[in-house]
């Protein structure tokens, strides 16, 4: 065989599983086939503390990140009852202080042009631009991945292939493992912006002093996020000066602006809500970055089999929101990456394949169902997101964030959500969201949403993974009990007319592409 093991994608994912798998196996053959001639920017630009511990702790680049990224303080959201209301008189959630983990806002084409060059510097093949035009796979022999490069066409043989082909998810789809996630029909419009309003600007503070000086952080550096019902969108800084922003939204409840263009209808939603309005009043879309994706969740029934594997989001996408994204490429390329390295030193990896497909579809739904299910049914209400986010971060600081900070080589070679615990938690998050989800569909029915929107901000001291978190859980618990006592005592009235918090308005589909 040509090769040990041929990688399909150069990007994070792939790179990752070279430069981990080079170093675990010195002497292995490595091709990386990546079919772009440069990356170009992905939708996705915030990392969490548990992909950021990989980035710095496993793939060594916090030299790197330090220089051509930003520091990332935490999440921030923002709520609003109607469109004309003060910014000081939106709901703010977020941090009071600087993060106590480190975070990046990363400009991704940037982070893959990095890695790459860092795998090949490790010792790995690149192949660059090369299409891939067909696969050939043979349980427990050699595998075959035909390719388009410089010109010609050439076959490759190797022993193992790995599918970090993103969203085109090419063995899942050829061998019929792919599956959309009917039950979380979001969607997401996005671009990059010049001309955003400074969050931090002395113009702000003379305007809103009391706002300015509740927050002793950077409100810019934040992943900044303006919450409504049925959507949400993001705000993040990149180095350089340009802010990525877009929109999520469940195609059940809600739907874009009209616009000339597609870029002109996100600028209208932003603009909706009066903390977009004061920041992107005088934005100006970049031409030609502008991007839709409809039917964002998907998932593969497997995985991997005797020659092949998939990683990062070959093998799904769950939702935006919390950036889980790098969360996924984290895990699977390090599972992958060791279960190569010790099937190329001539171990039986069988018992490590049965693992990564039995346990990989449990990961995807659980992390689902905890966190992610009908959650924007209660997205634009304030109290209800406060109770949502409190919980939901400390349940992952307990159950991820604890252990890959403790022992990262350890706790990146296991799934989330595994066993008798991973069950537990799950319940217990499920439990909830669920009863959350109900308290926003009443509120919907009864016409009273977005009514606690208004004159209240919740800052945090901060998360850190130990046993400080019981005062965000008590926190939490405290917002979502009282949100049911609301809910026993709220009696319907006739529903307002749409607002920010609340809008059902035509349907998106120019400039949209079915991924």
């Amino acid at each position: 065989m040509d090769y040990d093991v041929a990688i399909v994608g150069g990007a994070f994912s792939g790179a990752a599983t070279a430069v981990v798998l080079k170093r675990r196996s010195p002497n292995a053959r490595i091709l990386i086939i990546e079919k772009t001639t440069e990356f170009d920017r992905k939708v996705g630009e915030s990392t969490t503390e548990v992909s950021s511990c990989y980035m710095t702790r496993i793939l060594g680049l916090t030299h790197h990140l330090g220089h051509h990224h930003l520091p990332k303080q935490g999440l921030r959201l923002w709520f609003s009852q109607h469109p004309d209301q003060s910014v000081d008189d939106c709901v703010e959630l977020g941090a009071r202080y600087g993060a106590r983990l480190s975070g990046f806002q990363v400009d991704r084409a940037t982070l893959d042009a990095h890695l790459l060059e860092e795998a090949v510097k490790a010792g790995c093949e690149l192949m660059r631009p090369a299409k891939v035009t067909s696969l050939e796979l043979h349980e427990g022999g050699e595998q075959v991945v035909t390719l388009d490069f410089q010109g010609e066409q050439r076959r490759i043989p190797a022993r193992w292939i790995v599918d970090a082909s993103g969203r085109a998810a090419m063995i899942a789809r050829k061998l019929g493992h792919f599956r959309p996630n009917l039950e979380h029909p979001i969607n997401a419009v996005w671009a990059r912006f010049t001309g955003v309003k400074e969050w931090d600007s002395y113009e702000w503070r003379e305007k809103f002093p009391e706002m300015a000086n509740a927050c002793r952080t950077s409100r810019e550096w934040a992943t900044n996020h303006l919450m409504g019902y049925g959507w949400w969108c993001w705000i993040i800084p990149l180095r350089g000066g340009d802010v990525s922003a877009g929109i999520v939204y469940d195609s059940r409840i809600f739907d874009l602006p009209a616009g000339a263009t597609l870029a002109q209808r996100l600028h209208n939603h932003l603009v909706s809500h009066p903390v977009g309005r004061a920041i992107f009043g005088q934005a100006q879309a970049i031409e030609g970055d502008v991007h839709a994706f409809s039917a964002l969740p998907y998932w593969s029934e497997k995985v991997c089999g005797d020659g092949w594997a998939a990683v990062g989001d070959a093998t799904s996408f769950i939702d935006p929101l919390y950036s889980p994204g790098l969360d996924f490429c984290s895990f699977t390329s390090y599972y992958v990456a060791n279960l190569l390295a010790r099937g190329l030193a001539g171990e039986n990896v069988s018992a490590l394949l049965d693992y990564y497909n039995a346990q990989y579809p449990v990961t995807y739904r659980k992390w689902f169902e905890s966190l992610y299910q009908d959650k924007y049914f209660y997205m634009g209400e304030a109290d209800l997101m406060s109770a949502s986010l409190l919980l939901d971060v400390a349940s992952y600081y307990i159950g991820l964030v604890r252990p890959v900070y403790r022992d990262p080589e350890c706790a990146f070679a296991r799934l989330p959500f595994e066993g008798r615990p991973g069950r537990v938690a799950a319940s217990m998050m499920k439990f909830y969201r669920r009863r959350l989800v109900a308290l926003g569909k009443n509120r919907a029915a009864a016409g009273r949403l977005g009514e606690v929107n208004s004159g209240w901000r919740e800052l945090y001291d901060g998360f850190v993974p130990d046993f400080r978190l019981r005062k965000q859980i008590g926190q939490g618990l405290r917002r979502w009990w009282r949100a049911e006592w609301k809910n026993l005592t709220m009696s319907p009235r006739r529903a307002r007319s749409a607002t920010a918090t609340c809008a059902v308005i035509p349907s998106v589909v120019e400039g949209s592409r079915q991924i």
